[in-house]
């Protein structure tokens, strides 16, 4: 899932006319998205860093992930926006080296958060009596989290080197292309970069997303069973809409890193099947849908997470006027809801998100109002 192809470059591209309308597209496109992620994703963090009663295992987790999208957001977008649109690296080695590096490190982290919060949701539905995660062992897998993902991406920081070999051969007259340098990939050999980019095919992608889809399907299946029990509590109920809408969150981000991750098993293992021309207005189009799932926590928790809503209303009024004390709410701490619609602890929340529940690309929990 990692960006490989976005720092490879092909003189070739100088023949393919350049179109004013697509560069206008992309930039807005990607300014809108940087915008909408970075602040949405802000908001979150401020929101679940600010009140200590949210600070559980789940919204540490949803945190997580709003902190890795924030990375994208302000390192990856916009240097692949300015490279796609210049054609060529005006931004040095550093940063030839660091931005894959990143995106990389950000993209695992999601996912493996994903993965963790699925897991949870997993013990908490199923074995409702049973083991439960603390908040100090969400601070040590998010810790791990970050260190594995530092260590998997390291290839990129060895590999990934300023060139301009491709435009010395070039046999003009004059060649304008002389000075044109370029961020890709230079690997000791071929065999080892498919085993890397294959490799991460599979455990960043592939893997985490069927044992996520594995934790769902099983949770489904106990509520499915449970649905007698269930449907006599309104809060089973409530957790029952969570699971649903976090599974939908985690079929849209798998649904946004699709394209990107086709294109570039296409570009490892068969690069010649994809039309020169047509080749950065291809790839601007899967990363450009990748990112999109930088949005999808804020999207999701400021349209349908009236929780979150009332808690970010009660920010803004705090900030600006000073008016206004938070009104109360009733929540419930979905994170501990069981399949027999016991909870294990209770955490009621005024003025704010509740537990949310564990599942992949989820963000601050829901709960609903009476």
């Amino acid at each position: 899932m990692s960006n490989n192809s976005s720092f490879h470059g092909s003189w070739d591209n100088y023949t393919c006319p350049a179109s004013v309308g697509g560069a206008t597209f992309l930039i807005v496109a990607y300014s809108a998205v940087t915008a909408v992620g970075l602040l949405g994703n802000v908001g979150l963090v401020f929101i679940i860093g600010r009140q200590k009663e949210l600070r559980n295992v789940t919204n540490i987790l949803i945190a997580n992930l709003s902190c890795s999208d924030i990375l994208m957001c302000v390192v990856c977008l916009p240097v692949t926006i300015i490279y796609t649109l210049m054609d060529q690296w005006v931004l040095g080695e550093a940063m030839c080296k660091v931005t894959p590096f990143v995106e990389c490190v950000s993209v695992t982290v999601s996912v493996f958060s994903l993965v963790l919060i699925a897991l949870e949701r997993h013990q908490l539905i199923l074995h409702p009596t049973g083991w439960s995660p603390a908040a100090s062992h969400s601070y040590l897998a998010v810790g791990l989290t970050w260190f594995v993902a530092c260590f998997i991406s390291l290839p990129f920081l060895s590999y990934n080197v300023l060139t301009d070999d491709h435009f010395q051969n070039i046999t003009m007259p004059a060649n304008p292309f002389r000075d044109h340098t370029i961020c890709m990939e230079k690997w000791p050999s071929n065999q080892h970069r498919l085993a890397y980019t294959t490799s991460l095919l599979l455990f960043q992608y592939c893997l985490p997303l069927l044992l996520v889809l594995l934790c769902y399907l099983r949770i489904f299946l106990r509520l499915r069973r449970r649905r007698d029990v269930v449907e006599r509590s309104r809060k089973a109920r409530g957790a029952h809409r969570i699971n649903a809408m976090l599974a939908v969150i985690v079929v849209v981000f798998a649904l946004c890193w699709l394209p990107l991750t086709v294109f570039n098993t296409i570009f490892d293992w068969h690069s010649q099947a994809l039309p020169v021309c047509q080749h950065d207005v291809l790839f601007s189009a899967c990363h450009l849908t990748a990112m999109a799932s930088t949005c999808v926590n804020p999207v999701v928790y400021g349209f349908l997470n009236s929780n979150f809503q009332r808690e970010l209303k009660t920010q803004l009024q705090r900030c600006h006027c000073g008016l206004g004390a938070p009104e109360s709410y009733e929540s419930f701490p979905l994170s501990t809801v069981g399949s027999e619609g016991i909870t294990k602890t209770s955490t009621l929340n005024r003025a704010g998100s509740v537990s949310a529940v564990p599942l992949p690309r989820a963000e601050p929990s829901v709960s609903t109002y009476s």
